[in-house]
């Protein structure tokens, strides 16, 4: 989050933005498979994103202030792009984790010779 305030509104910004939304919802539903994880963050991100057009964020931010960072205020197309690339790096590294803590694969225990 710290990083996302950092980096500010911009592409690098909005993907880091997209990764905390994916880390939330698994932190929400943590026995949910990456892919599943992955549709939902983007969908949250789209969704405000679209929200954006009715112009309620500006309205709610005009309220209070910091929600701005949640919301954001003006819609932008390339901003969905840049929360796709935030979901896919994010649900990547959780991919990645998964397999390491699963450990390695085992083979059935039993005679390797079925004649055996």
């Amino acid at each position: 989050m710290v990083a996302g305030l950092v980096v500010g509104s911009n592409p690098a910004g909005d993907a880091l933005y997209a990764a905390l939304v994916y880390v939330l919802v698994l932190g929400l539903a943590p026995a949910v498979p990456s892919n599943r994880a992955g549709m939902v963050a983007f969908g949250i991100c789209a969704a405000i994103e679209l929200l954006q057009l009715t112009g309620l964020p500006a309205e709610i931010v005009g309220a209070a202030p910091a929600a701005r960072y949640a919301l954001g205020t003006t819609f932008q197309a390339p901003d969905l792009l840049a929360y796709a690339v935030g979901v896919l790096l994010a649900a990547g590294v959780d991919v990645l984790v998964r397999r390491r803590a699963s450990g390695p694969r085992r083979a059935a225990v039993g005679p390797s010779d079925p004649a055996e």
